[in-house]
Formats: C-alpha cells, sequence, structure tokens
C-alpha cells in the first residue's frame, strides 16, 4: 500500500512539476532515441540537399558537354575527368551534377504522393469514422478492394492507364497510400467516439460537425502523421521501381534518382555507377524516413510510456 501511495505522489509531483502532452511527451522521448536522431540527420540532410543543389551543383544537369560527348561511345562512357566528378552519363551529361539535381525532383515525388495519398485517405476515413453505419460500410468495402491488389501491382496498372509523366508516377504511387491512411483514420476516430470527451460533448448537445473537427479529429491524427512518414520511404522506392519498369516519366532529360536508375538498368556492363549512385542514394534516403518513422510510432505507442 505504501508503495503504491509513494508512486502515485511521485507521479502527481512530476505533473505539478511540469506536465506534458502526449504529443510533447512523445516528441521528447523520440529525440532520445539515437535511432532517431540517425534518420533525422539523413532526412535532414537529404532535404537540405534538395533545396540548395541547383545552387551548388558545379555544372549544368541538363546540358551536354562537347568534351564528354567527345569519348562518349556504345562501348565507353567516361569516368571522372577533370571538371567532372563522376564523368558523364550515358548522354553526355555531367553525372555529378544531374545526381545533385535529382534529389530535389526525388523529394517533389516522394512529398507530393504522400501529401495526396494522405487527403485522399483522411477524407475517406474522416467520412467513415464520423458517420458510421451505410456510410462507413460501403468507403470500407472500397478500401478493402483496393487493399486486396498488390500494392506494386496497383500503382504500375494505374502507370500503365495515364500517359507517361511525372504526375502519372505521383498518381499511382499515391494511390497505394489512400486506403492504409482511410483505414488508420477511420480506426482512430471509431475509438474516439466511446471516449470521455466525445461522449461528454454529445451529451451536451454539441453539434456532430464540431465534435469530429474539434474532438474526434485533432485526437486521431497523430497515427496518421507517423504513417505518412513511413510512406514518404516507400513512395521514393516505389516511384523508382515504377521508373524501372519503364511506366515512368517519359522526360528522359529530367534529373530524378528513379528515372536515372531507370535509364541505367541497359548499361550495368558499360558503366555501373550509373547505377549504383542513384541506388544508394534511394536506399539512404528511404532508411532515413523509415528510422525517423519507426522511431515516432514507438514513441507514441502507449505500451512505451512510462
Amino acid at each position: 500500500m505504501s508503495i503504491l501511495s509513494t508512486r502515485k505522489a511521485e507521479k502527481i509531483d512530476s505533473l505539478a512539476e511540469g506536465g506534458t502532452s502526449l504529443a510533447m511527451d512523445a516528441l521528447r522521448r523520440t529525440f532520445r532515441s539515437p535511432v532517431a536522431i540517425l534518420g533525422l540527420v539523413i532526412v535532414g540532410l537529404f532535404v537540405i540537399l534538395a533545396i540548395i543543389s541547383p545552387f551548388i551543383a558545379p555544372k549544368d544537369p541538363y546540358r551536354p558537354y562537347p568534351e564528354l560527348k567527345a569519348e562518349l561511345t556504345p562501348s565507353n562512357i567516361p569516368g571522372p575527368m577533370p571538371g567532372f566528378l563522376l564523368g558523364s552519363d550515358q548522354n553526355g551529361y555531367d553525372f555529378f551534377s544531374r545526381l545533385l539535381v535529382g534529389a530535389q525532383q526525388t523529394l517533389f515525388v516522394g512529398v507530393f504522393a504522400t501529401l495526396i495519398g494522405v487527403a485522399i485517405g483522411m477524407i475517406i476515413g474522416g467520412l467513415a469514422g464520423a458517420f458510421g453505419g451505410w456510410v462507413d460500410s460501403v468507403l470500407m468495402r472500397l478500401t478493402d478492394i483496393m487493399l486486396s491488389v498488390p500494392s506494386l501491382l496497383l500503382a504500375i496498372s494505374i502507370a500503365a492507364l495515364l500517359p507517361g509523366s511525372q504526375w502519372t508516377v505521383i498518381i499511382a504511387v499515391a494511390m497505394i497510400g489512400v486506403p492504409v491512411f482511410a483505414r488508420l483514420l477511420r480506426g482512430a476516430m471509431i475509438a474516439q467516439r466511446s471516449s470521455d470527451h466525445v461522449l461528454a460533448a454529445t451529451a451536451l448537445g454539441v453539434k456532430r460537425k464540431t465534435i469530429v473537427f474539434r474532438h474526434m479529429l485533432p485526437n486521431s491524427i497523430g497515427p496518421v502523421i507517423v504513417q505518412a512518414t513511413l510512406t514518404l520511404a516507400t513512395a521514393i522506392i516505389d516511384a523508382a521501381a515504377l521508373s524501372f519498369l519503364g511506366l515512368g516519366d517519359s522526360d528522359w532529360r529530367r534529373a530524378e534518382w528513379g528515372l536515372m536508375l531507370g535509364n541505367a538498368q541497359e548499361l550495368l556492363s558499360v558503366k555501373p555507377s550509373l547505377a549504383f549512385f542513384p541506388a544508394i542514394a534511394i536506399i539512404v534516403v528511404a532508411l532515413g524516413f523509415t528510422l525517423l518513422g519507426e522511431s515516432m510510432r514507438e514513441s507514441l505507442d502507449p505500451k512505451n510510456r512510462r
């Protein structure tokens, strides 16, 4: 009995000294994790590189250079040489500059694919969680149909139906995440329905719209944010997979890691580095988002709260 009393007193004292919200507590525990810090460093460097890459690229990534094209043959692609750190690509462009600028286009594809998936998924999940009944049944059956199709196969099917462009890749990859976000938000909102503050607001006659947007949705969005971080990693990989299969952006001049990897698949015997460096970049960035997302998920898990 004395032990329980002591623990209760310690808990009350800690709350009195400086109570923190669930979000702030999870954020603090996230950045105490070395794994989360490593993920944040990788993601931070990637974002900074994407922003400044057009300014630090030593050469124009969209211009062929005569000194590179002079040595370019079907069986020989120039390697490192003065003024060109990684030599040429298969078209006589500066490979190092294209690798740098590719970070910006890769981030663009990943972020917009994730944002579109989150937006559509939250609309579907929000409607299902807020209204329930036949609305919930119809929307969840639609998400079940999408989930029954393997994610990459779904993206390939959408990309094959639309004209090849960067936005086609974004839309195809975005559709993969829609049922995941819809299910996640719907489950969180259903759990919020039986919470004390929602029941109290309902008993007081508060309008459903107010309950949904001021009480249920703000308390349900945390898992969606964490999932978005993890989805961003898979979005970059899926976009690269579509490019590798020839269903990506039809503009071969665009400097984007997935497109560069796809264009280099027939040149592995001539210059493997054309595929090696974009692949390593994609793997490292995806690892960074995954480490950060997993750490955030574990921090928000109530089982890990002390």
